[in-house]
């Protein structure tokens, strides 16, 4: 493998279900910027909906691959595997101090195996560690659909291969792994502080007000945590990324992804 493109293509109609879902996944994030009072009280106990529509986004998505053959059995098989080793890692560090290493793993599958895999592993794996660690609520179709976001973009990136892969993949998974935190605190502050403080979210207030008022809170109360997950999942990515790279290209070499079955017609004599 040359280690500079994603081994699984995205065509067709992968593509087109692909941009619906970022596109319904960035609604369900910034609609109380853009809605009024009445609607933003109204869909405040939305979480239960958002599940109900994060599960059909990742099924459409992971249907779109399979029907245009991007998907096999032999890819469910990688995707279970990785999905579990996140969700196995995401315990170890607990959020403490911002420390969570289950991002790089996120980041190298959608690398190797494309933006498709990326965004239904990103959301898997939250799924799967969210069940081992008791850890469903609200939040999680958020964190489904932020970590969908970030194997998505690095199936996107552009190619690259030896130390400037590895450079170029730890930038992106400390940004990345920063936009999550950011995402998810967007999915609750507007419906957390009260409407007196000078970080309140202000339901029909011009969108950049709001902003400059969610940036405030990120700072007061969450950025030390966002700089430990950018740190943690970019230092991971530089010390054990080239390793687990080569072996996932070497594993999907073997197994040989990317090919295309040839059936020859048979007849007499063959």
């Amino acid at each position: 493998m040359s280690g500079r493109r994603s081994i699984l293509a995205v065509s067709g109609r992968a593509k087109l279900t692909l941009v619906f879902a970022v596109f319904a996944s960035a609604v369900a994030f910034v609609w109380p910027l853009f809605a009024g009072a009445e609607a933003v009280v109204a869909g405040s106990d939305a979480a239960p909906l958002l599940f109900a529509l994060v599960l059909p986004l990742v099924t459409a998505v992971a249907a779109a691959e399979i029907s245009t053959g991007g998907f096999d059995a032999k890819t469910v098989a990688m995707l279970g595997v990785l999905a579990a080793l996140g969700a196995a890692l995401r315990p170890l560090g607990a959020g403490a101090g911002g420390i969570e290493p289950v991002f790089f793993l996120i980041v190298l599958g959608g690398r190797v195996f494309g933006p498709g895999f990326g965004f239904v592993l990103g959301s898997t794996t939250l799924a799967v560690s969210a069940l081992i660690t008791a850890g469903v609520g609200p939040w999680l179709p958020y964190q489904m659909l932020a970590a969908a976001w970030v194997g998505l973009g690095a199936g996107l990136l552009p190619q690259a291969k030896g130390r400037l892969e590895l450079a170029m993949l730890a930038v992106y998974g400390a940004v990345a792994s920063f936009a999550f935190g950011l995402l998810m605190n967007l999915s609750f502050w507007p419906f957390t502080l009260g409407p007196d403080t000078s970080m309140s979210f202000v339901a029909g207030a011009p969108m950049w007000e709001n902003l400059k008022r969610f940036l405030a809170f990120e700072v007061v109360t969450s950025f030390a945590w966002e700089v430990g997950r950018a740190i943690t999942t970019a230092v991971l990515i530089l010390v054990v990324g080239g390793t687990i790279l080569r072996t996932l290209r070497r594993a999907s070499a073997r197994a040989a992804f990317d090919s295309k079955p040839v059936f020859e017609p048979t007849g007499p004599g063959r």
